[in-house]
């Protein structure tokens, strides 16, 4: 029995040998590179990149996808090539402003002036739309489907999908002014470009929808669905009309007046699409007349596009010519300066009448106040700090 015993742990400590060895073997960790050393070295000179490529993919929250919402399908090596673009000023005639340069990651990708400087000092004839509270996530409006690629953009929507937005801004004489054919021959003359255009399109060729298709990838990652009013609707099945539990008193109230009083319009999740344009009576008569300017038909005068709310505390001034400066203002003005132009939509109208007088919401100091807080609970930390949509320039 003892030689028995003998052999059976000469044997137990064999097989032991064995197994810690696998164990050993399977703490080798594979580091995953998408760029050779050589690449990686020439881009280092210039750009703060990961060796490992950053992971643009989409995930929606929980009540988006109850709902049916669909994420973009995002390209990582085009989407690092479309943050690389959308930070250099190369874009522009004379080197001086970029994408981000009207466009703030901290501001949801918005600018904080009402009108943004171009590339030679001059202002731009409209405040900056917030890119980070575009839905870029396709939704079901009407029975069809809204998404980043069919919804449209500029605050007279006379571009519909990002690229054609992106072509329109580098060439505004006012913008970026610049010429798409140096464009070309000025990026490809550029090392890093060569190594981020074959990575994304199999070769260092550059183009105008090779450059602003990557723009669009990279816009398409910005999901901001991680705000304290995203969390409210994940924990109550999606319903934006009840009390969230996570909300305070003075948060509930002002989300139960802007459903009362703005979803029509707005939306009270955030998600669909209610309204794409509407006249909501600034004034009587306007400089700037909108979508009429660029139809050229008297019932679009004073239409501008209705944007969509995410981060809207972050996004001030207001309006398509940033002429209020806080959120305050502009709930002064739907509560009692709201005008009585020919145009104005009729949800703003009294009795929801063609021919009623402008409606006056009359909301009292508290409501005023709630509503603010609420709005505030629209926006997301997360989204603006993400290292993913940061400046990779050095």
């Amino acid at each position: 029995m003892k030689y028995v015993n003998h052999r059976y742990s000469w044997l137990s400590l064999f097989f032991l040998s064995i197994f810690l060895m696998a164990c050993q073997e399977d703490k080798v960790v594979i580091t995953k590179s998408d760029y050779t050393d050589a690449e990686y070295e020439v881009l280092s000179r210039t750009l703060n990149l990961p060796q490992e490529r950053a992971d643009y993919s989409v995930t929606l929250p929980l009540h988006m996808a109850r709902m049916g919402a669909k994420a973009p399908v995002v390209s990582s090596a085009k989407a690092t090539l479309g943050a690389v673009l959308f930070y250099d000023t190369k874009l522009s005639a004379n080197n001086t402003v970029s994408c981000a340069s009207c466009h703030k990651q901290s501001l949801a990708f918005s600018d904080d002036v009402a009108l943004s400087k171009g590339f030679n000092g001059e202002l731009t004839k409209r405040n900056s739309l917030a890119l980070g509270s575009a839905p870029n996530f396709e939704v079901s409006y009407n029975g069809s489907s809204v998404s980043a690629q069919t919804a449209a953009f500029f605050w007279d929507e006379r571009a519909h999908s990002i690229q054609e937005q992106s072509i329109l801004t580098l060439q505004d004489d006012i913008e970026m002014g610049m010429d798409l054919n140096e464009l070309k021959s000025r990026l490809e003359s550029i090392p890093y470009y060569n190594i981020l255009f074959t990575k994304a399109y199999g070769s260092g060729a550059v183009s105008t929808d090779r450059v602003t298709d990557a723009l669009q990838q990279f816009i398409n990652g910005f999901i901001s669905g991680t705000s304290r009013f995203d969390e409210g609707l994940n924990r109550s099945t999606g319903d934006p009309f009840s009390n969230f539990a996570e909300f305070t008193a003075q948060e509930n109230l002002g989300k139960m007046l802007f459903n009362t009083n703005c979803s029509s319009c707005h939306g009270a999740d955030f998600t669909s699409v209610v309204e794409t344009v509407a006249n909501n009576g600034l004034e009587m008569e306007y400089v700037d007349q909108g979508i009429g300017a660029r139809t050229h038909l008297d019932f679009d005068n004073g239409k501008f596009k209705v944007p969509f709310l995410r981060n809207i505390a972050l996004t001030g001034p207001y309006m398509h010519d940033g002429r209020f400066a806080t959120l305050e203002e502009v709930i002064d003005h739907y509560s009692e300066g709201v005008q009585a132009h020919e145009n104005l939509d009729v949800r703003l109208r009294k009795d929801f009448q063609h021919d009623g007088g402008p409606l006056k919401m009359n909301f009292s100091e508290d409501e005023k106040a709630a509503l603010v807080a609420f709005l505030h609970t629209l926006t997301d930390y997360e989204f603006i700090q993400d290292e993913r949509f940061a400046d990779p320039f050095k």
